[in-house]
């Protein structure tokens, strides 16, 4: 993929910060914001939507308050959304019967 221009520096910290979260976790855009000091999740959520090096840097690790999937590029439902569930199950993230993500698999930066 072709990068239309170069991160923010912004962009740039929300990127590191996904790099910090292991393999089969998530966190939330809350947890992300604090670590990043950043309050926005929606600024949280375009820098993801804007990530030009997915999926090494993985965006697709972010997801809503309530622990369920939340957006994917920069859709809410159909194809992009059960990509990301799709990435996620592959990574050893388990799902609740509801749909939503198991709090143990909840990454919160300081443990």
């Amino acid at each position: 993929m072709e990068i239309e221009r170069p991160p923010t520096a912004f962009e740039n910290k929300v990127f590191d910060a996904l790099h910090l979260i292991p393999r089969g976790m998530i966190t939330t855009y809350g947890i992300l914001g604090n670590y990043i000091s950043c309050r926005s999740a929606q600024a949280i959520g375009q820098a993801l939507r804007r990530n030009p090096f997915a999926p090494d840097t993985p965006c697709h690790r972010v997801v809503k308050g309530d622990l369920t999937i939340g957006g994917f590029a920069g859709e809410r439902d159909g194809e992009p959304i059960r990509r990301k569930r799709n990435l996620l199950e592959s990574e050893g993230v388990r799902f609740l019967v509801n749909g939503s993500i198991d709090p143990k698999c909840c990454y919160r930066f300081d443990e």
